[in-house]
């Protein structure tokens, strides 16, 4: 179980650290649909990652991959080729970043959250993870590496639970924490949005250089071994 487990804890971490989800669903926090908008993009997002995540083990499984040479390598060629893109994302987002003085730049469908509706806010959720290049990434790296360490189903189960409850940390508890306190949370919520919206090319930055090192570090052994 422990293996397991460790199969999918840094993927976890990666998605956990994602700064426009986060800006996003505290901005709902603040608006009048506040209660029922950011539920459903916590749902959406725990849904897409549950989803995404269980489609690449079942895929992985169903080839074998924890036995099979073939599929094990392509599982590991994969994960490398992910790495990859993770260092070169690094280097996008670190010339990307805002200049000292600038302000950084959102997203432009932001300006119009107050106006969304639930549906619109799982929807958004949804299209984060699955078509953010990061999350999609390595929810897909963490099905499929459990696949290739060849776990029982059991243990698989588990781990993707893990991997999800832990990469939604972040999105449930910023509502948490305003369902808890109210009102009172919003001064709170408000400067952390802020810090995540000035230091936002940095943390990407540093995040991708450790997800690609670390990706590339799991593919390596299993076709140097």
């Amino acid at each position: 179980m422990t293996q397991a487990i460790a199969q999918v804890l840094t993927d976890a971490v990666g998605v956990a650290i994602s700064p426009v989800p986060v800006i996003a669903i505290v901005l709902m926090l603040f608006t009048g649909r506040a209660r029922v908008n950011a539920s459903a993009f916590a749902a959406g997002w725990v849904l897409a990652l549950a989803v995404v995540s269980g489609v690449a083990y079942i895929a992985g499984n169903a080839a074998d991959a924890g036995t099979d040479t073939t599929a094990s390598d392509t599982v590991s060629w994969a994960q490398i080729a992910f790495g990859v893109l993770f260092l070169a994302l690094a280097t996008r987002a670190w010339h990307a970043r805002p200049a000292p003085g600038e302000e950084p730049k959102l997203p432009a469908w932001m300006a119009g959250i107050d106006s969304f509706t639930a549906v619109k806010a799982f929807g958004l959720a949804v299209l984060l993870v699955a078509a953010n290049p990061k999350n999609l990434l390595l929810s897909l790296a963490a099905g499929s590496s459990l696949a290739q360490a060849d776990v029982s189903t059991t243990e698989a189960l588990v781990a993707l639970l893990v991997f999800v409850v832990l990469a939604s940390t972040t999105i449930a508890g910023p509502l948490i924490y305003f369902l808890v306190r109210g009102t009172r949370a919003e001064a709170q919520l408000d400067a952390a949005k802020g810090w995540l919206v000035q230091h936002n090319g940095a943390v990407m930055t540093v995040l991708f250089l450790v997800l690609g090192a670390d990706l590339v570090a799991k593919g390596l052994p299993s076709l140097t071994g």
